[in-house]
């Protein structure tokens, strides 16, 4: 099975953080076949009752197509998702919505279809600030969450990874990343 990446990131992150993870999940089942649409990440936290459903997106889709598509997913998502842990959550229970994209503006923050948008950076902030405010030689992130390891360790030795490196007369690429 392919891996996507992001959705992989927030899989770990919410699992490590003690929720429980469910992927790709097909909701509305149809009777003549096939399901109403596919959930990306539902994450939902015993202790807290705290339930989440995220929708990664590297796509370059015009806002109106990403509206149409993200109201399709987020409405199936507060209907089907509260059914999905029953004996723990009531059936008026509505999920936190997050369209955790790539390709949309950092600086602004909106809704998309009745969901939170995140920027994919504001998202890694969050992780990294998170790593940065302990040592891992106190703590280390389980080999079972490969991604938030390697992220682990970014954070740890950031210092060293990102401090102004001269350039020895090496021309930087062009803005626009094409060279």
């Amino acid at each position: 099975m392919a891996v996507n990446f992001l959705e992989q990131l927030v899989a770990e992150w919410y699992e490590y953080q003690g929720y429980f993870i469910r992927r790709n999940v097909r909701v509305g089942k149809r009777p003549k076949g096939g399901y109403e649409c596919e959930l990306d990440v539902v994450a939902f936290h015993p202790d807290t009752k705290h339930l989440v459903h995220v929708e990664p997106s590297t796509d370059a889709a015009s806002w109106e197509e990403r509206q149409r598509r993200y109201r399709k997913k987020f409405e199936a998502g507060r209907k089907h998702i509260p059914g999905m842990f029953p004996e723990s959550l009531s059936g008026s229970a509505v999920p936190e919505q997050i369209a955790l994209l790539v390709l949309t503006s950092k600086h602004q923050e909106r809704l998309l279809a009745g969901g939170r948008v995140v920027h994919v950076s504001a998202f890694l902030e969050r992780i990294i600030t998170h790593f940065a405010s302990f040592s891992m030689l106190t703590a280390q992130v389980p080999e079972r969450f490969p991604i938030l390891r390697t992220l682990q360790f970014v954070a740890e030795y950031r210092k060293q990874l990102f401090k102004q490196q001269p350039n020895h007369g090496v021309q930087p690429p062009p803005a626009s990343g094409r060279g």
